[in-house]
Order: C-alpha cells, then structure tokens, then sequence
C-alpha cells in the first residue's frame, strides 16, 4: 500500500460492503416506468398493445379501468350504464390517472371516452357537434 492509497483511505475510507445489501444486476436494471428516462421520439409499440372496451355500471369499475391504464393499454369506456353524477365521478377519477400516467383522455362519443397510457398516441379528432344538437 503505497502513500497515495493511505491518503486515499484517509480522506474517503472504503465501507466493508455486505454482500446481502448488494443488488444483483438483474435487480439493479429494474427501474419503475416512472424513473425510467423518457424519450423524445416516437414510443416503440409492443406487438402486444391491446385496447379493452369497458361498460361499467357503477363507479366501483373504475379502478379496473385504472388498472388496464396502468398496464399501458388504451380503454374505450362507454358510460351509458351509469347515472349522471356517478359518470362524472367516473370520469373526474380516470382523468386523474390519466394525469398521472402522462396520457390523454379524449370523448369520442356521447358518454364514451377513449384514455390512453403516454406509450399510445392518437391522432385526429372525431366532431362532437352534429351529435350534441340533437
């Protein structure tokens, strides 16, 4: 051990490492989707992305909805089967998780939403007029 090493160790000493403290590198790569650094192009789309259509008839539902979501699969929820104010509960709680999985939500129909993870885009707009006159 040569001075430089002494002087080394003086100022920044080296800890005993337990060895159950340290992460194998497989547990190391594991990163949550939200740590992970995001990209700036296009996202690459699974070959196994799905979309699951959801017809809920309470606001218990949701949370499945939530689930998919989290999951990065796009959900067309049609609300038809609901009372008004649970809807709206419905959807002021998708809108949330949708929030905070940096996706979007969209209507795409009357009483039908279409929430989608940040890992899918969607692309043009359908036109809500000619169905809110009548």
């Amino acid at each position: 051990m040569g001075i430089a090493d002494k002087i080394k160790n003086f100022i920044a000493p080296l800890e005993p490492v337990d060895e159950e403290l340290e992460l194998t590198q497989e547990e190391a790569k594991v990163v949550s989707e939200y740590e992970a650094p995001k990209n700036k192009g296009v996202a690459k789309v699974a070959q196994d992305t799905k979309m699951v259509l959801f017809e809920p008839r309470s606001f218990d539902e949701a949370e499945e909805i939530a689930k998919h979501l989290k999951f990065r699969r796009a959900c067309v929820v049609n609300l038809h089967r609901l009372q008004r104010d649970y809807a709206q509960r419905t959807i002021d709680f998708l809108t949330g998780v949708v929030f905070a999985l940096d996706g979007s939500i969209q209507k795409i129909g009357h009483n039908v939403i279409l929430c989608t993870p940040n890992s899918i885009g969607v692309q043009g707009e359908i036109s809500l007029e000619s169905l809110e006159e009548n």
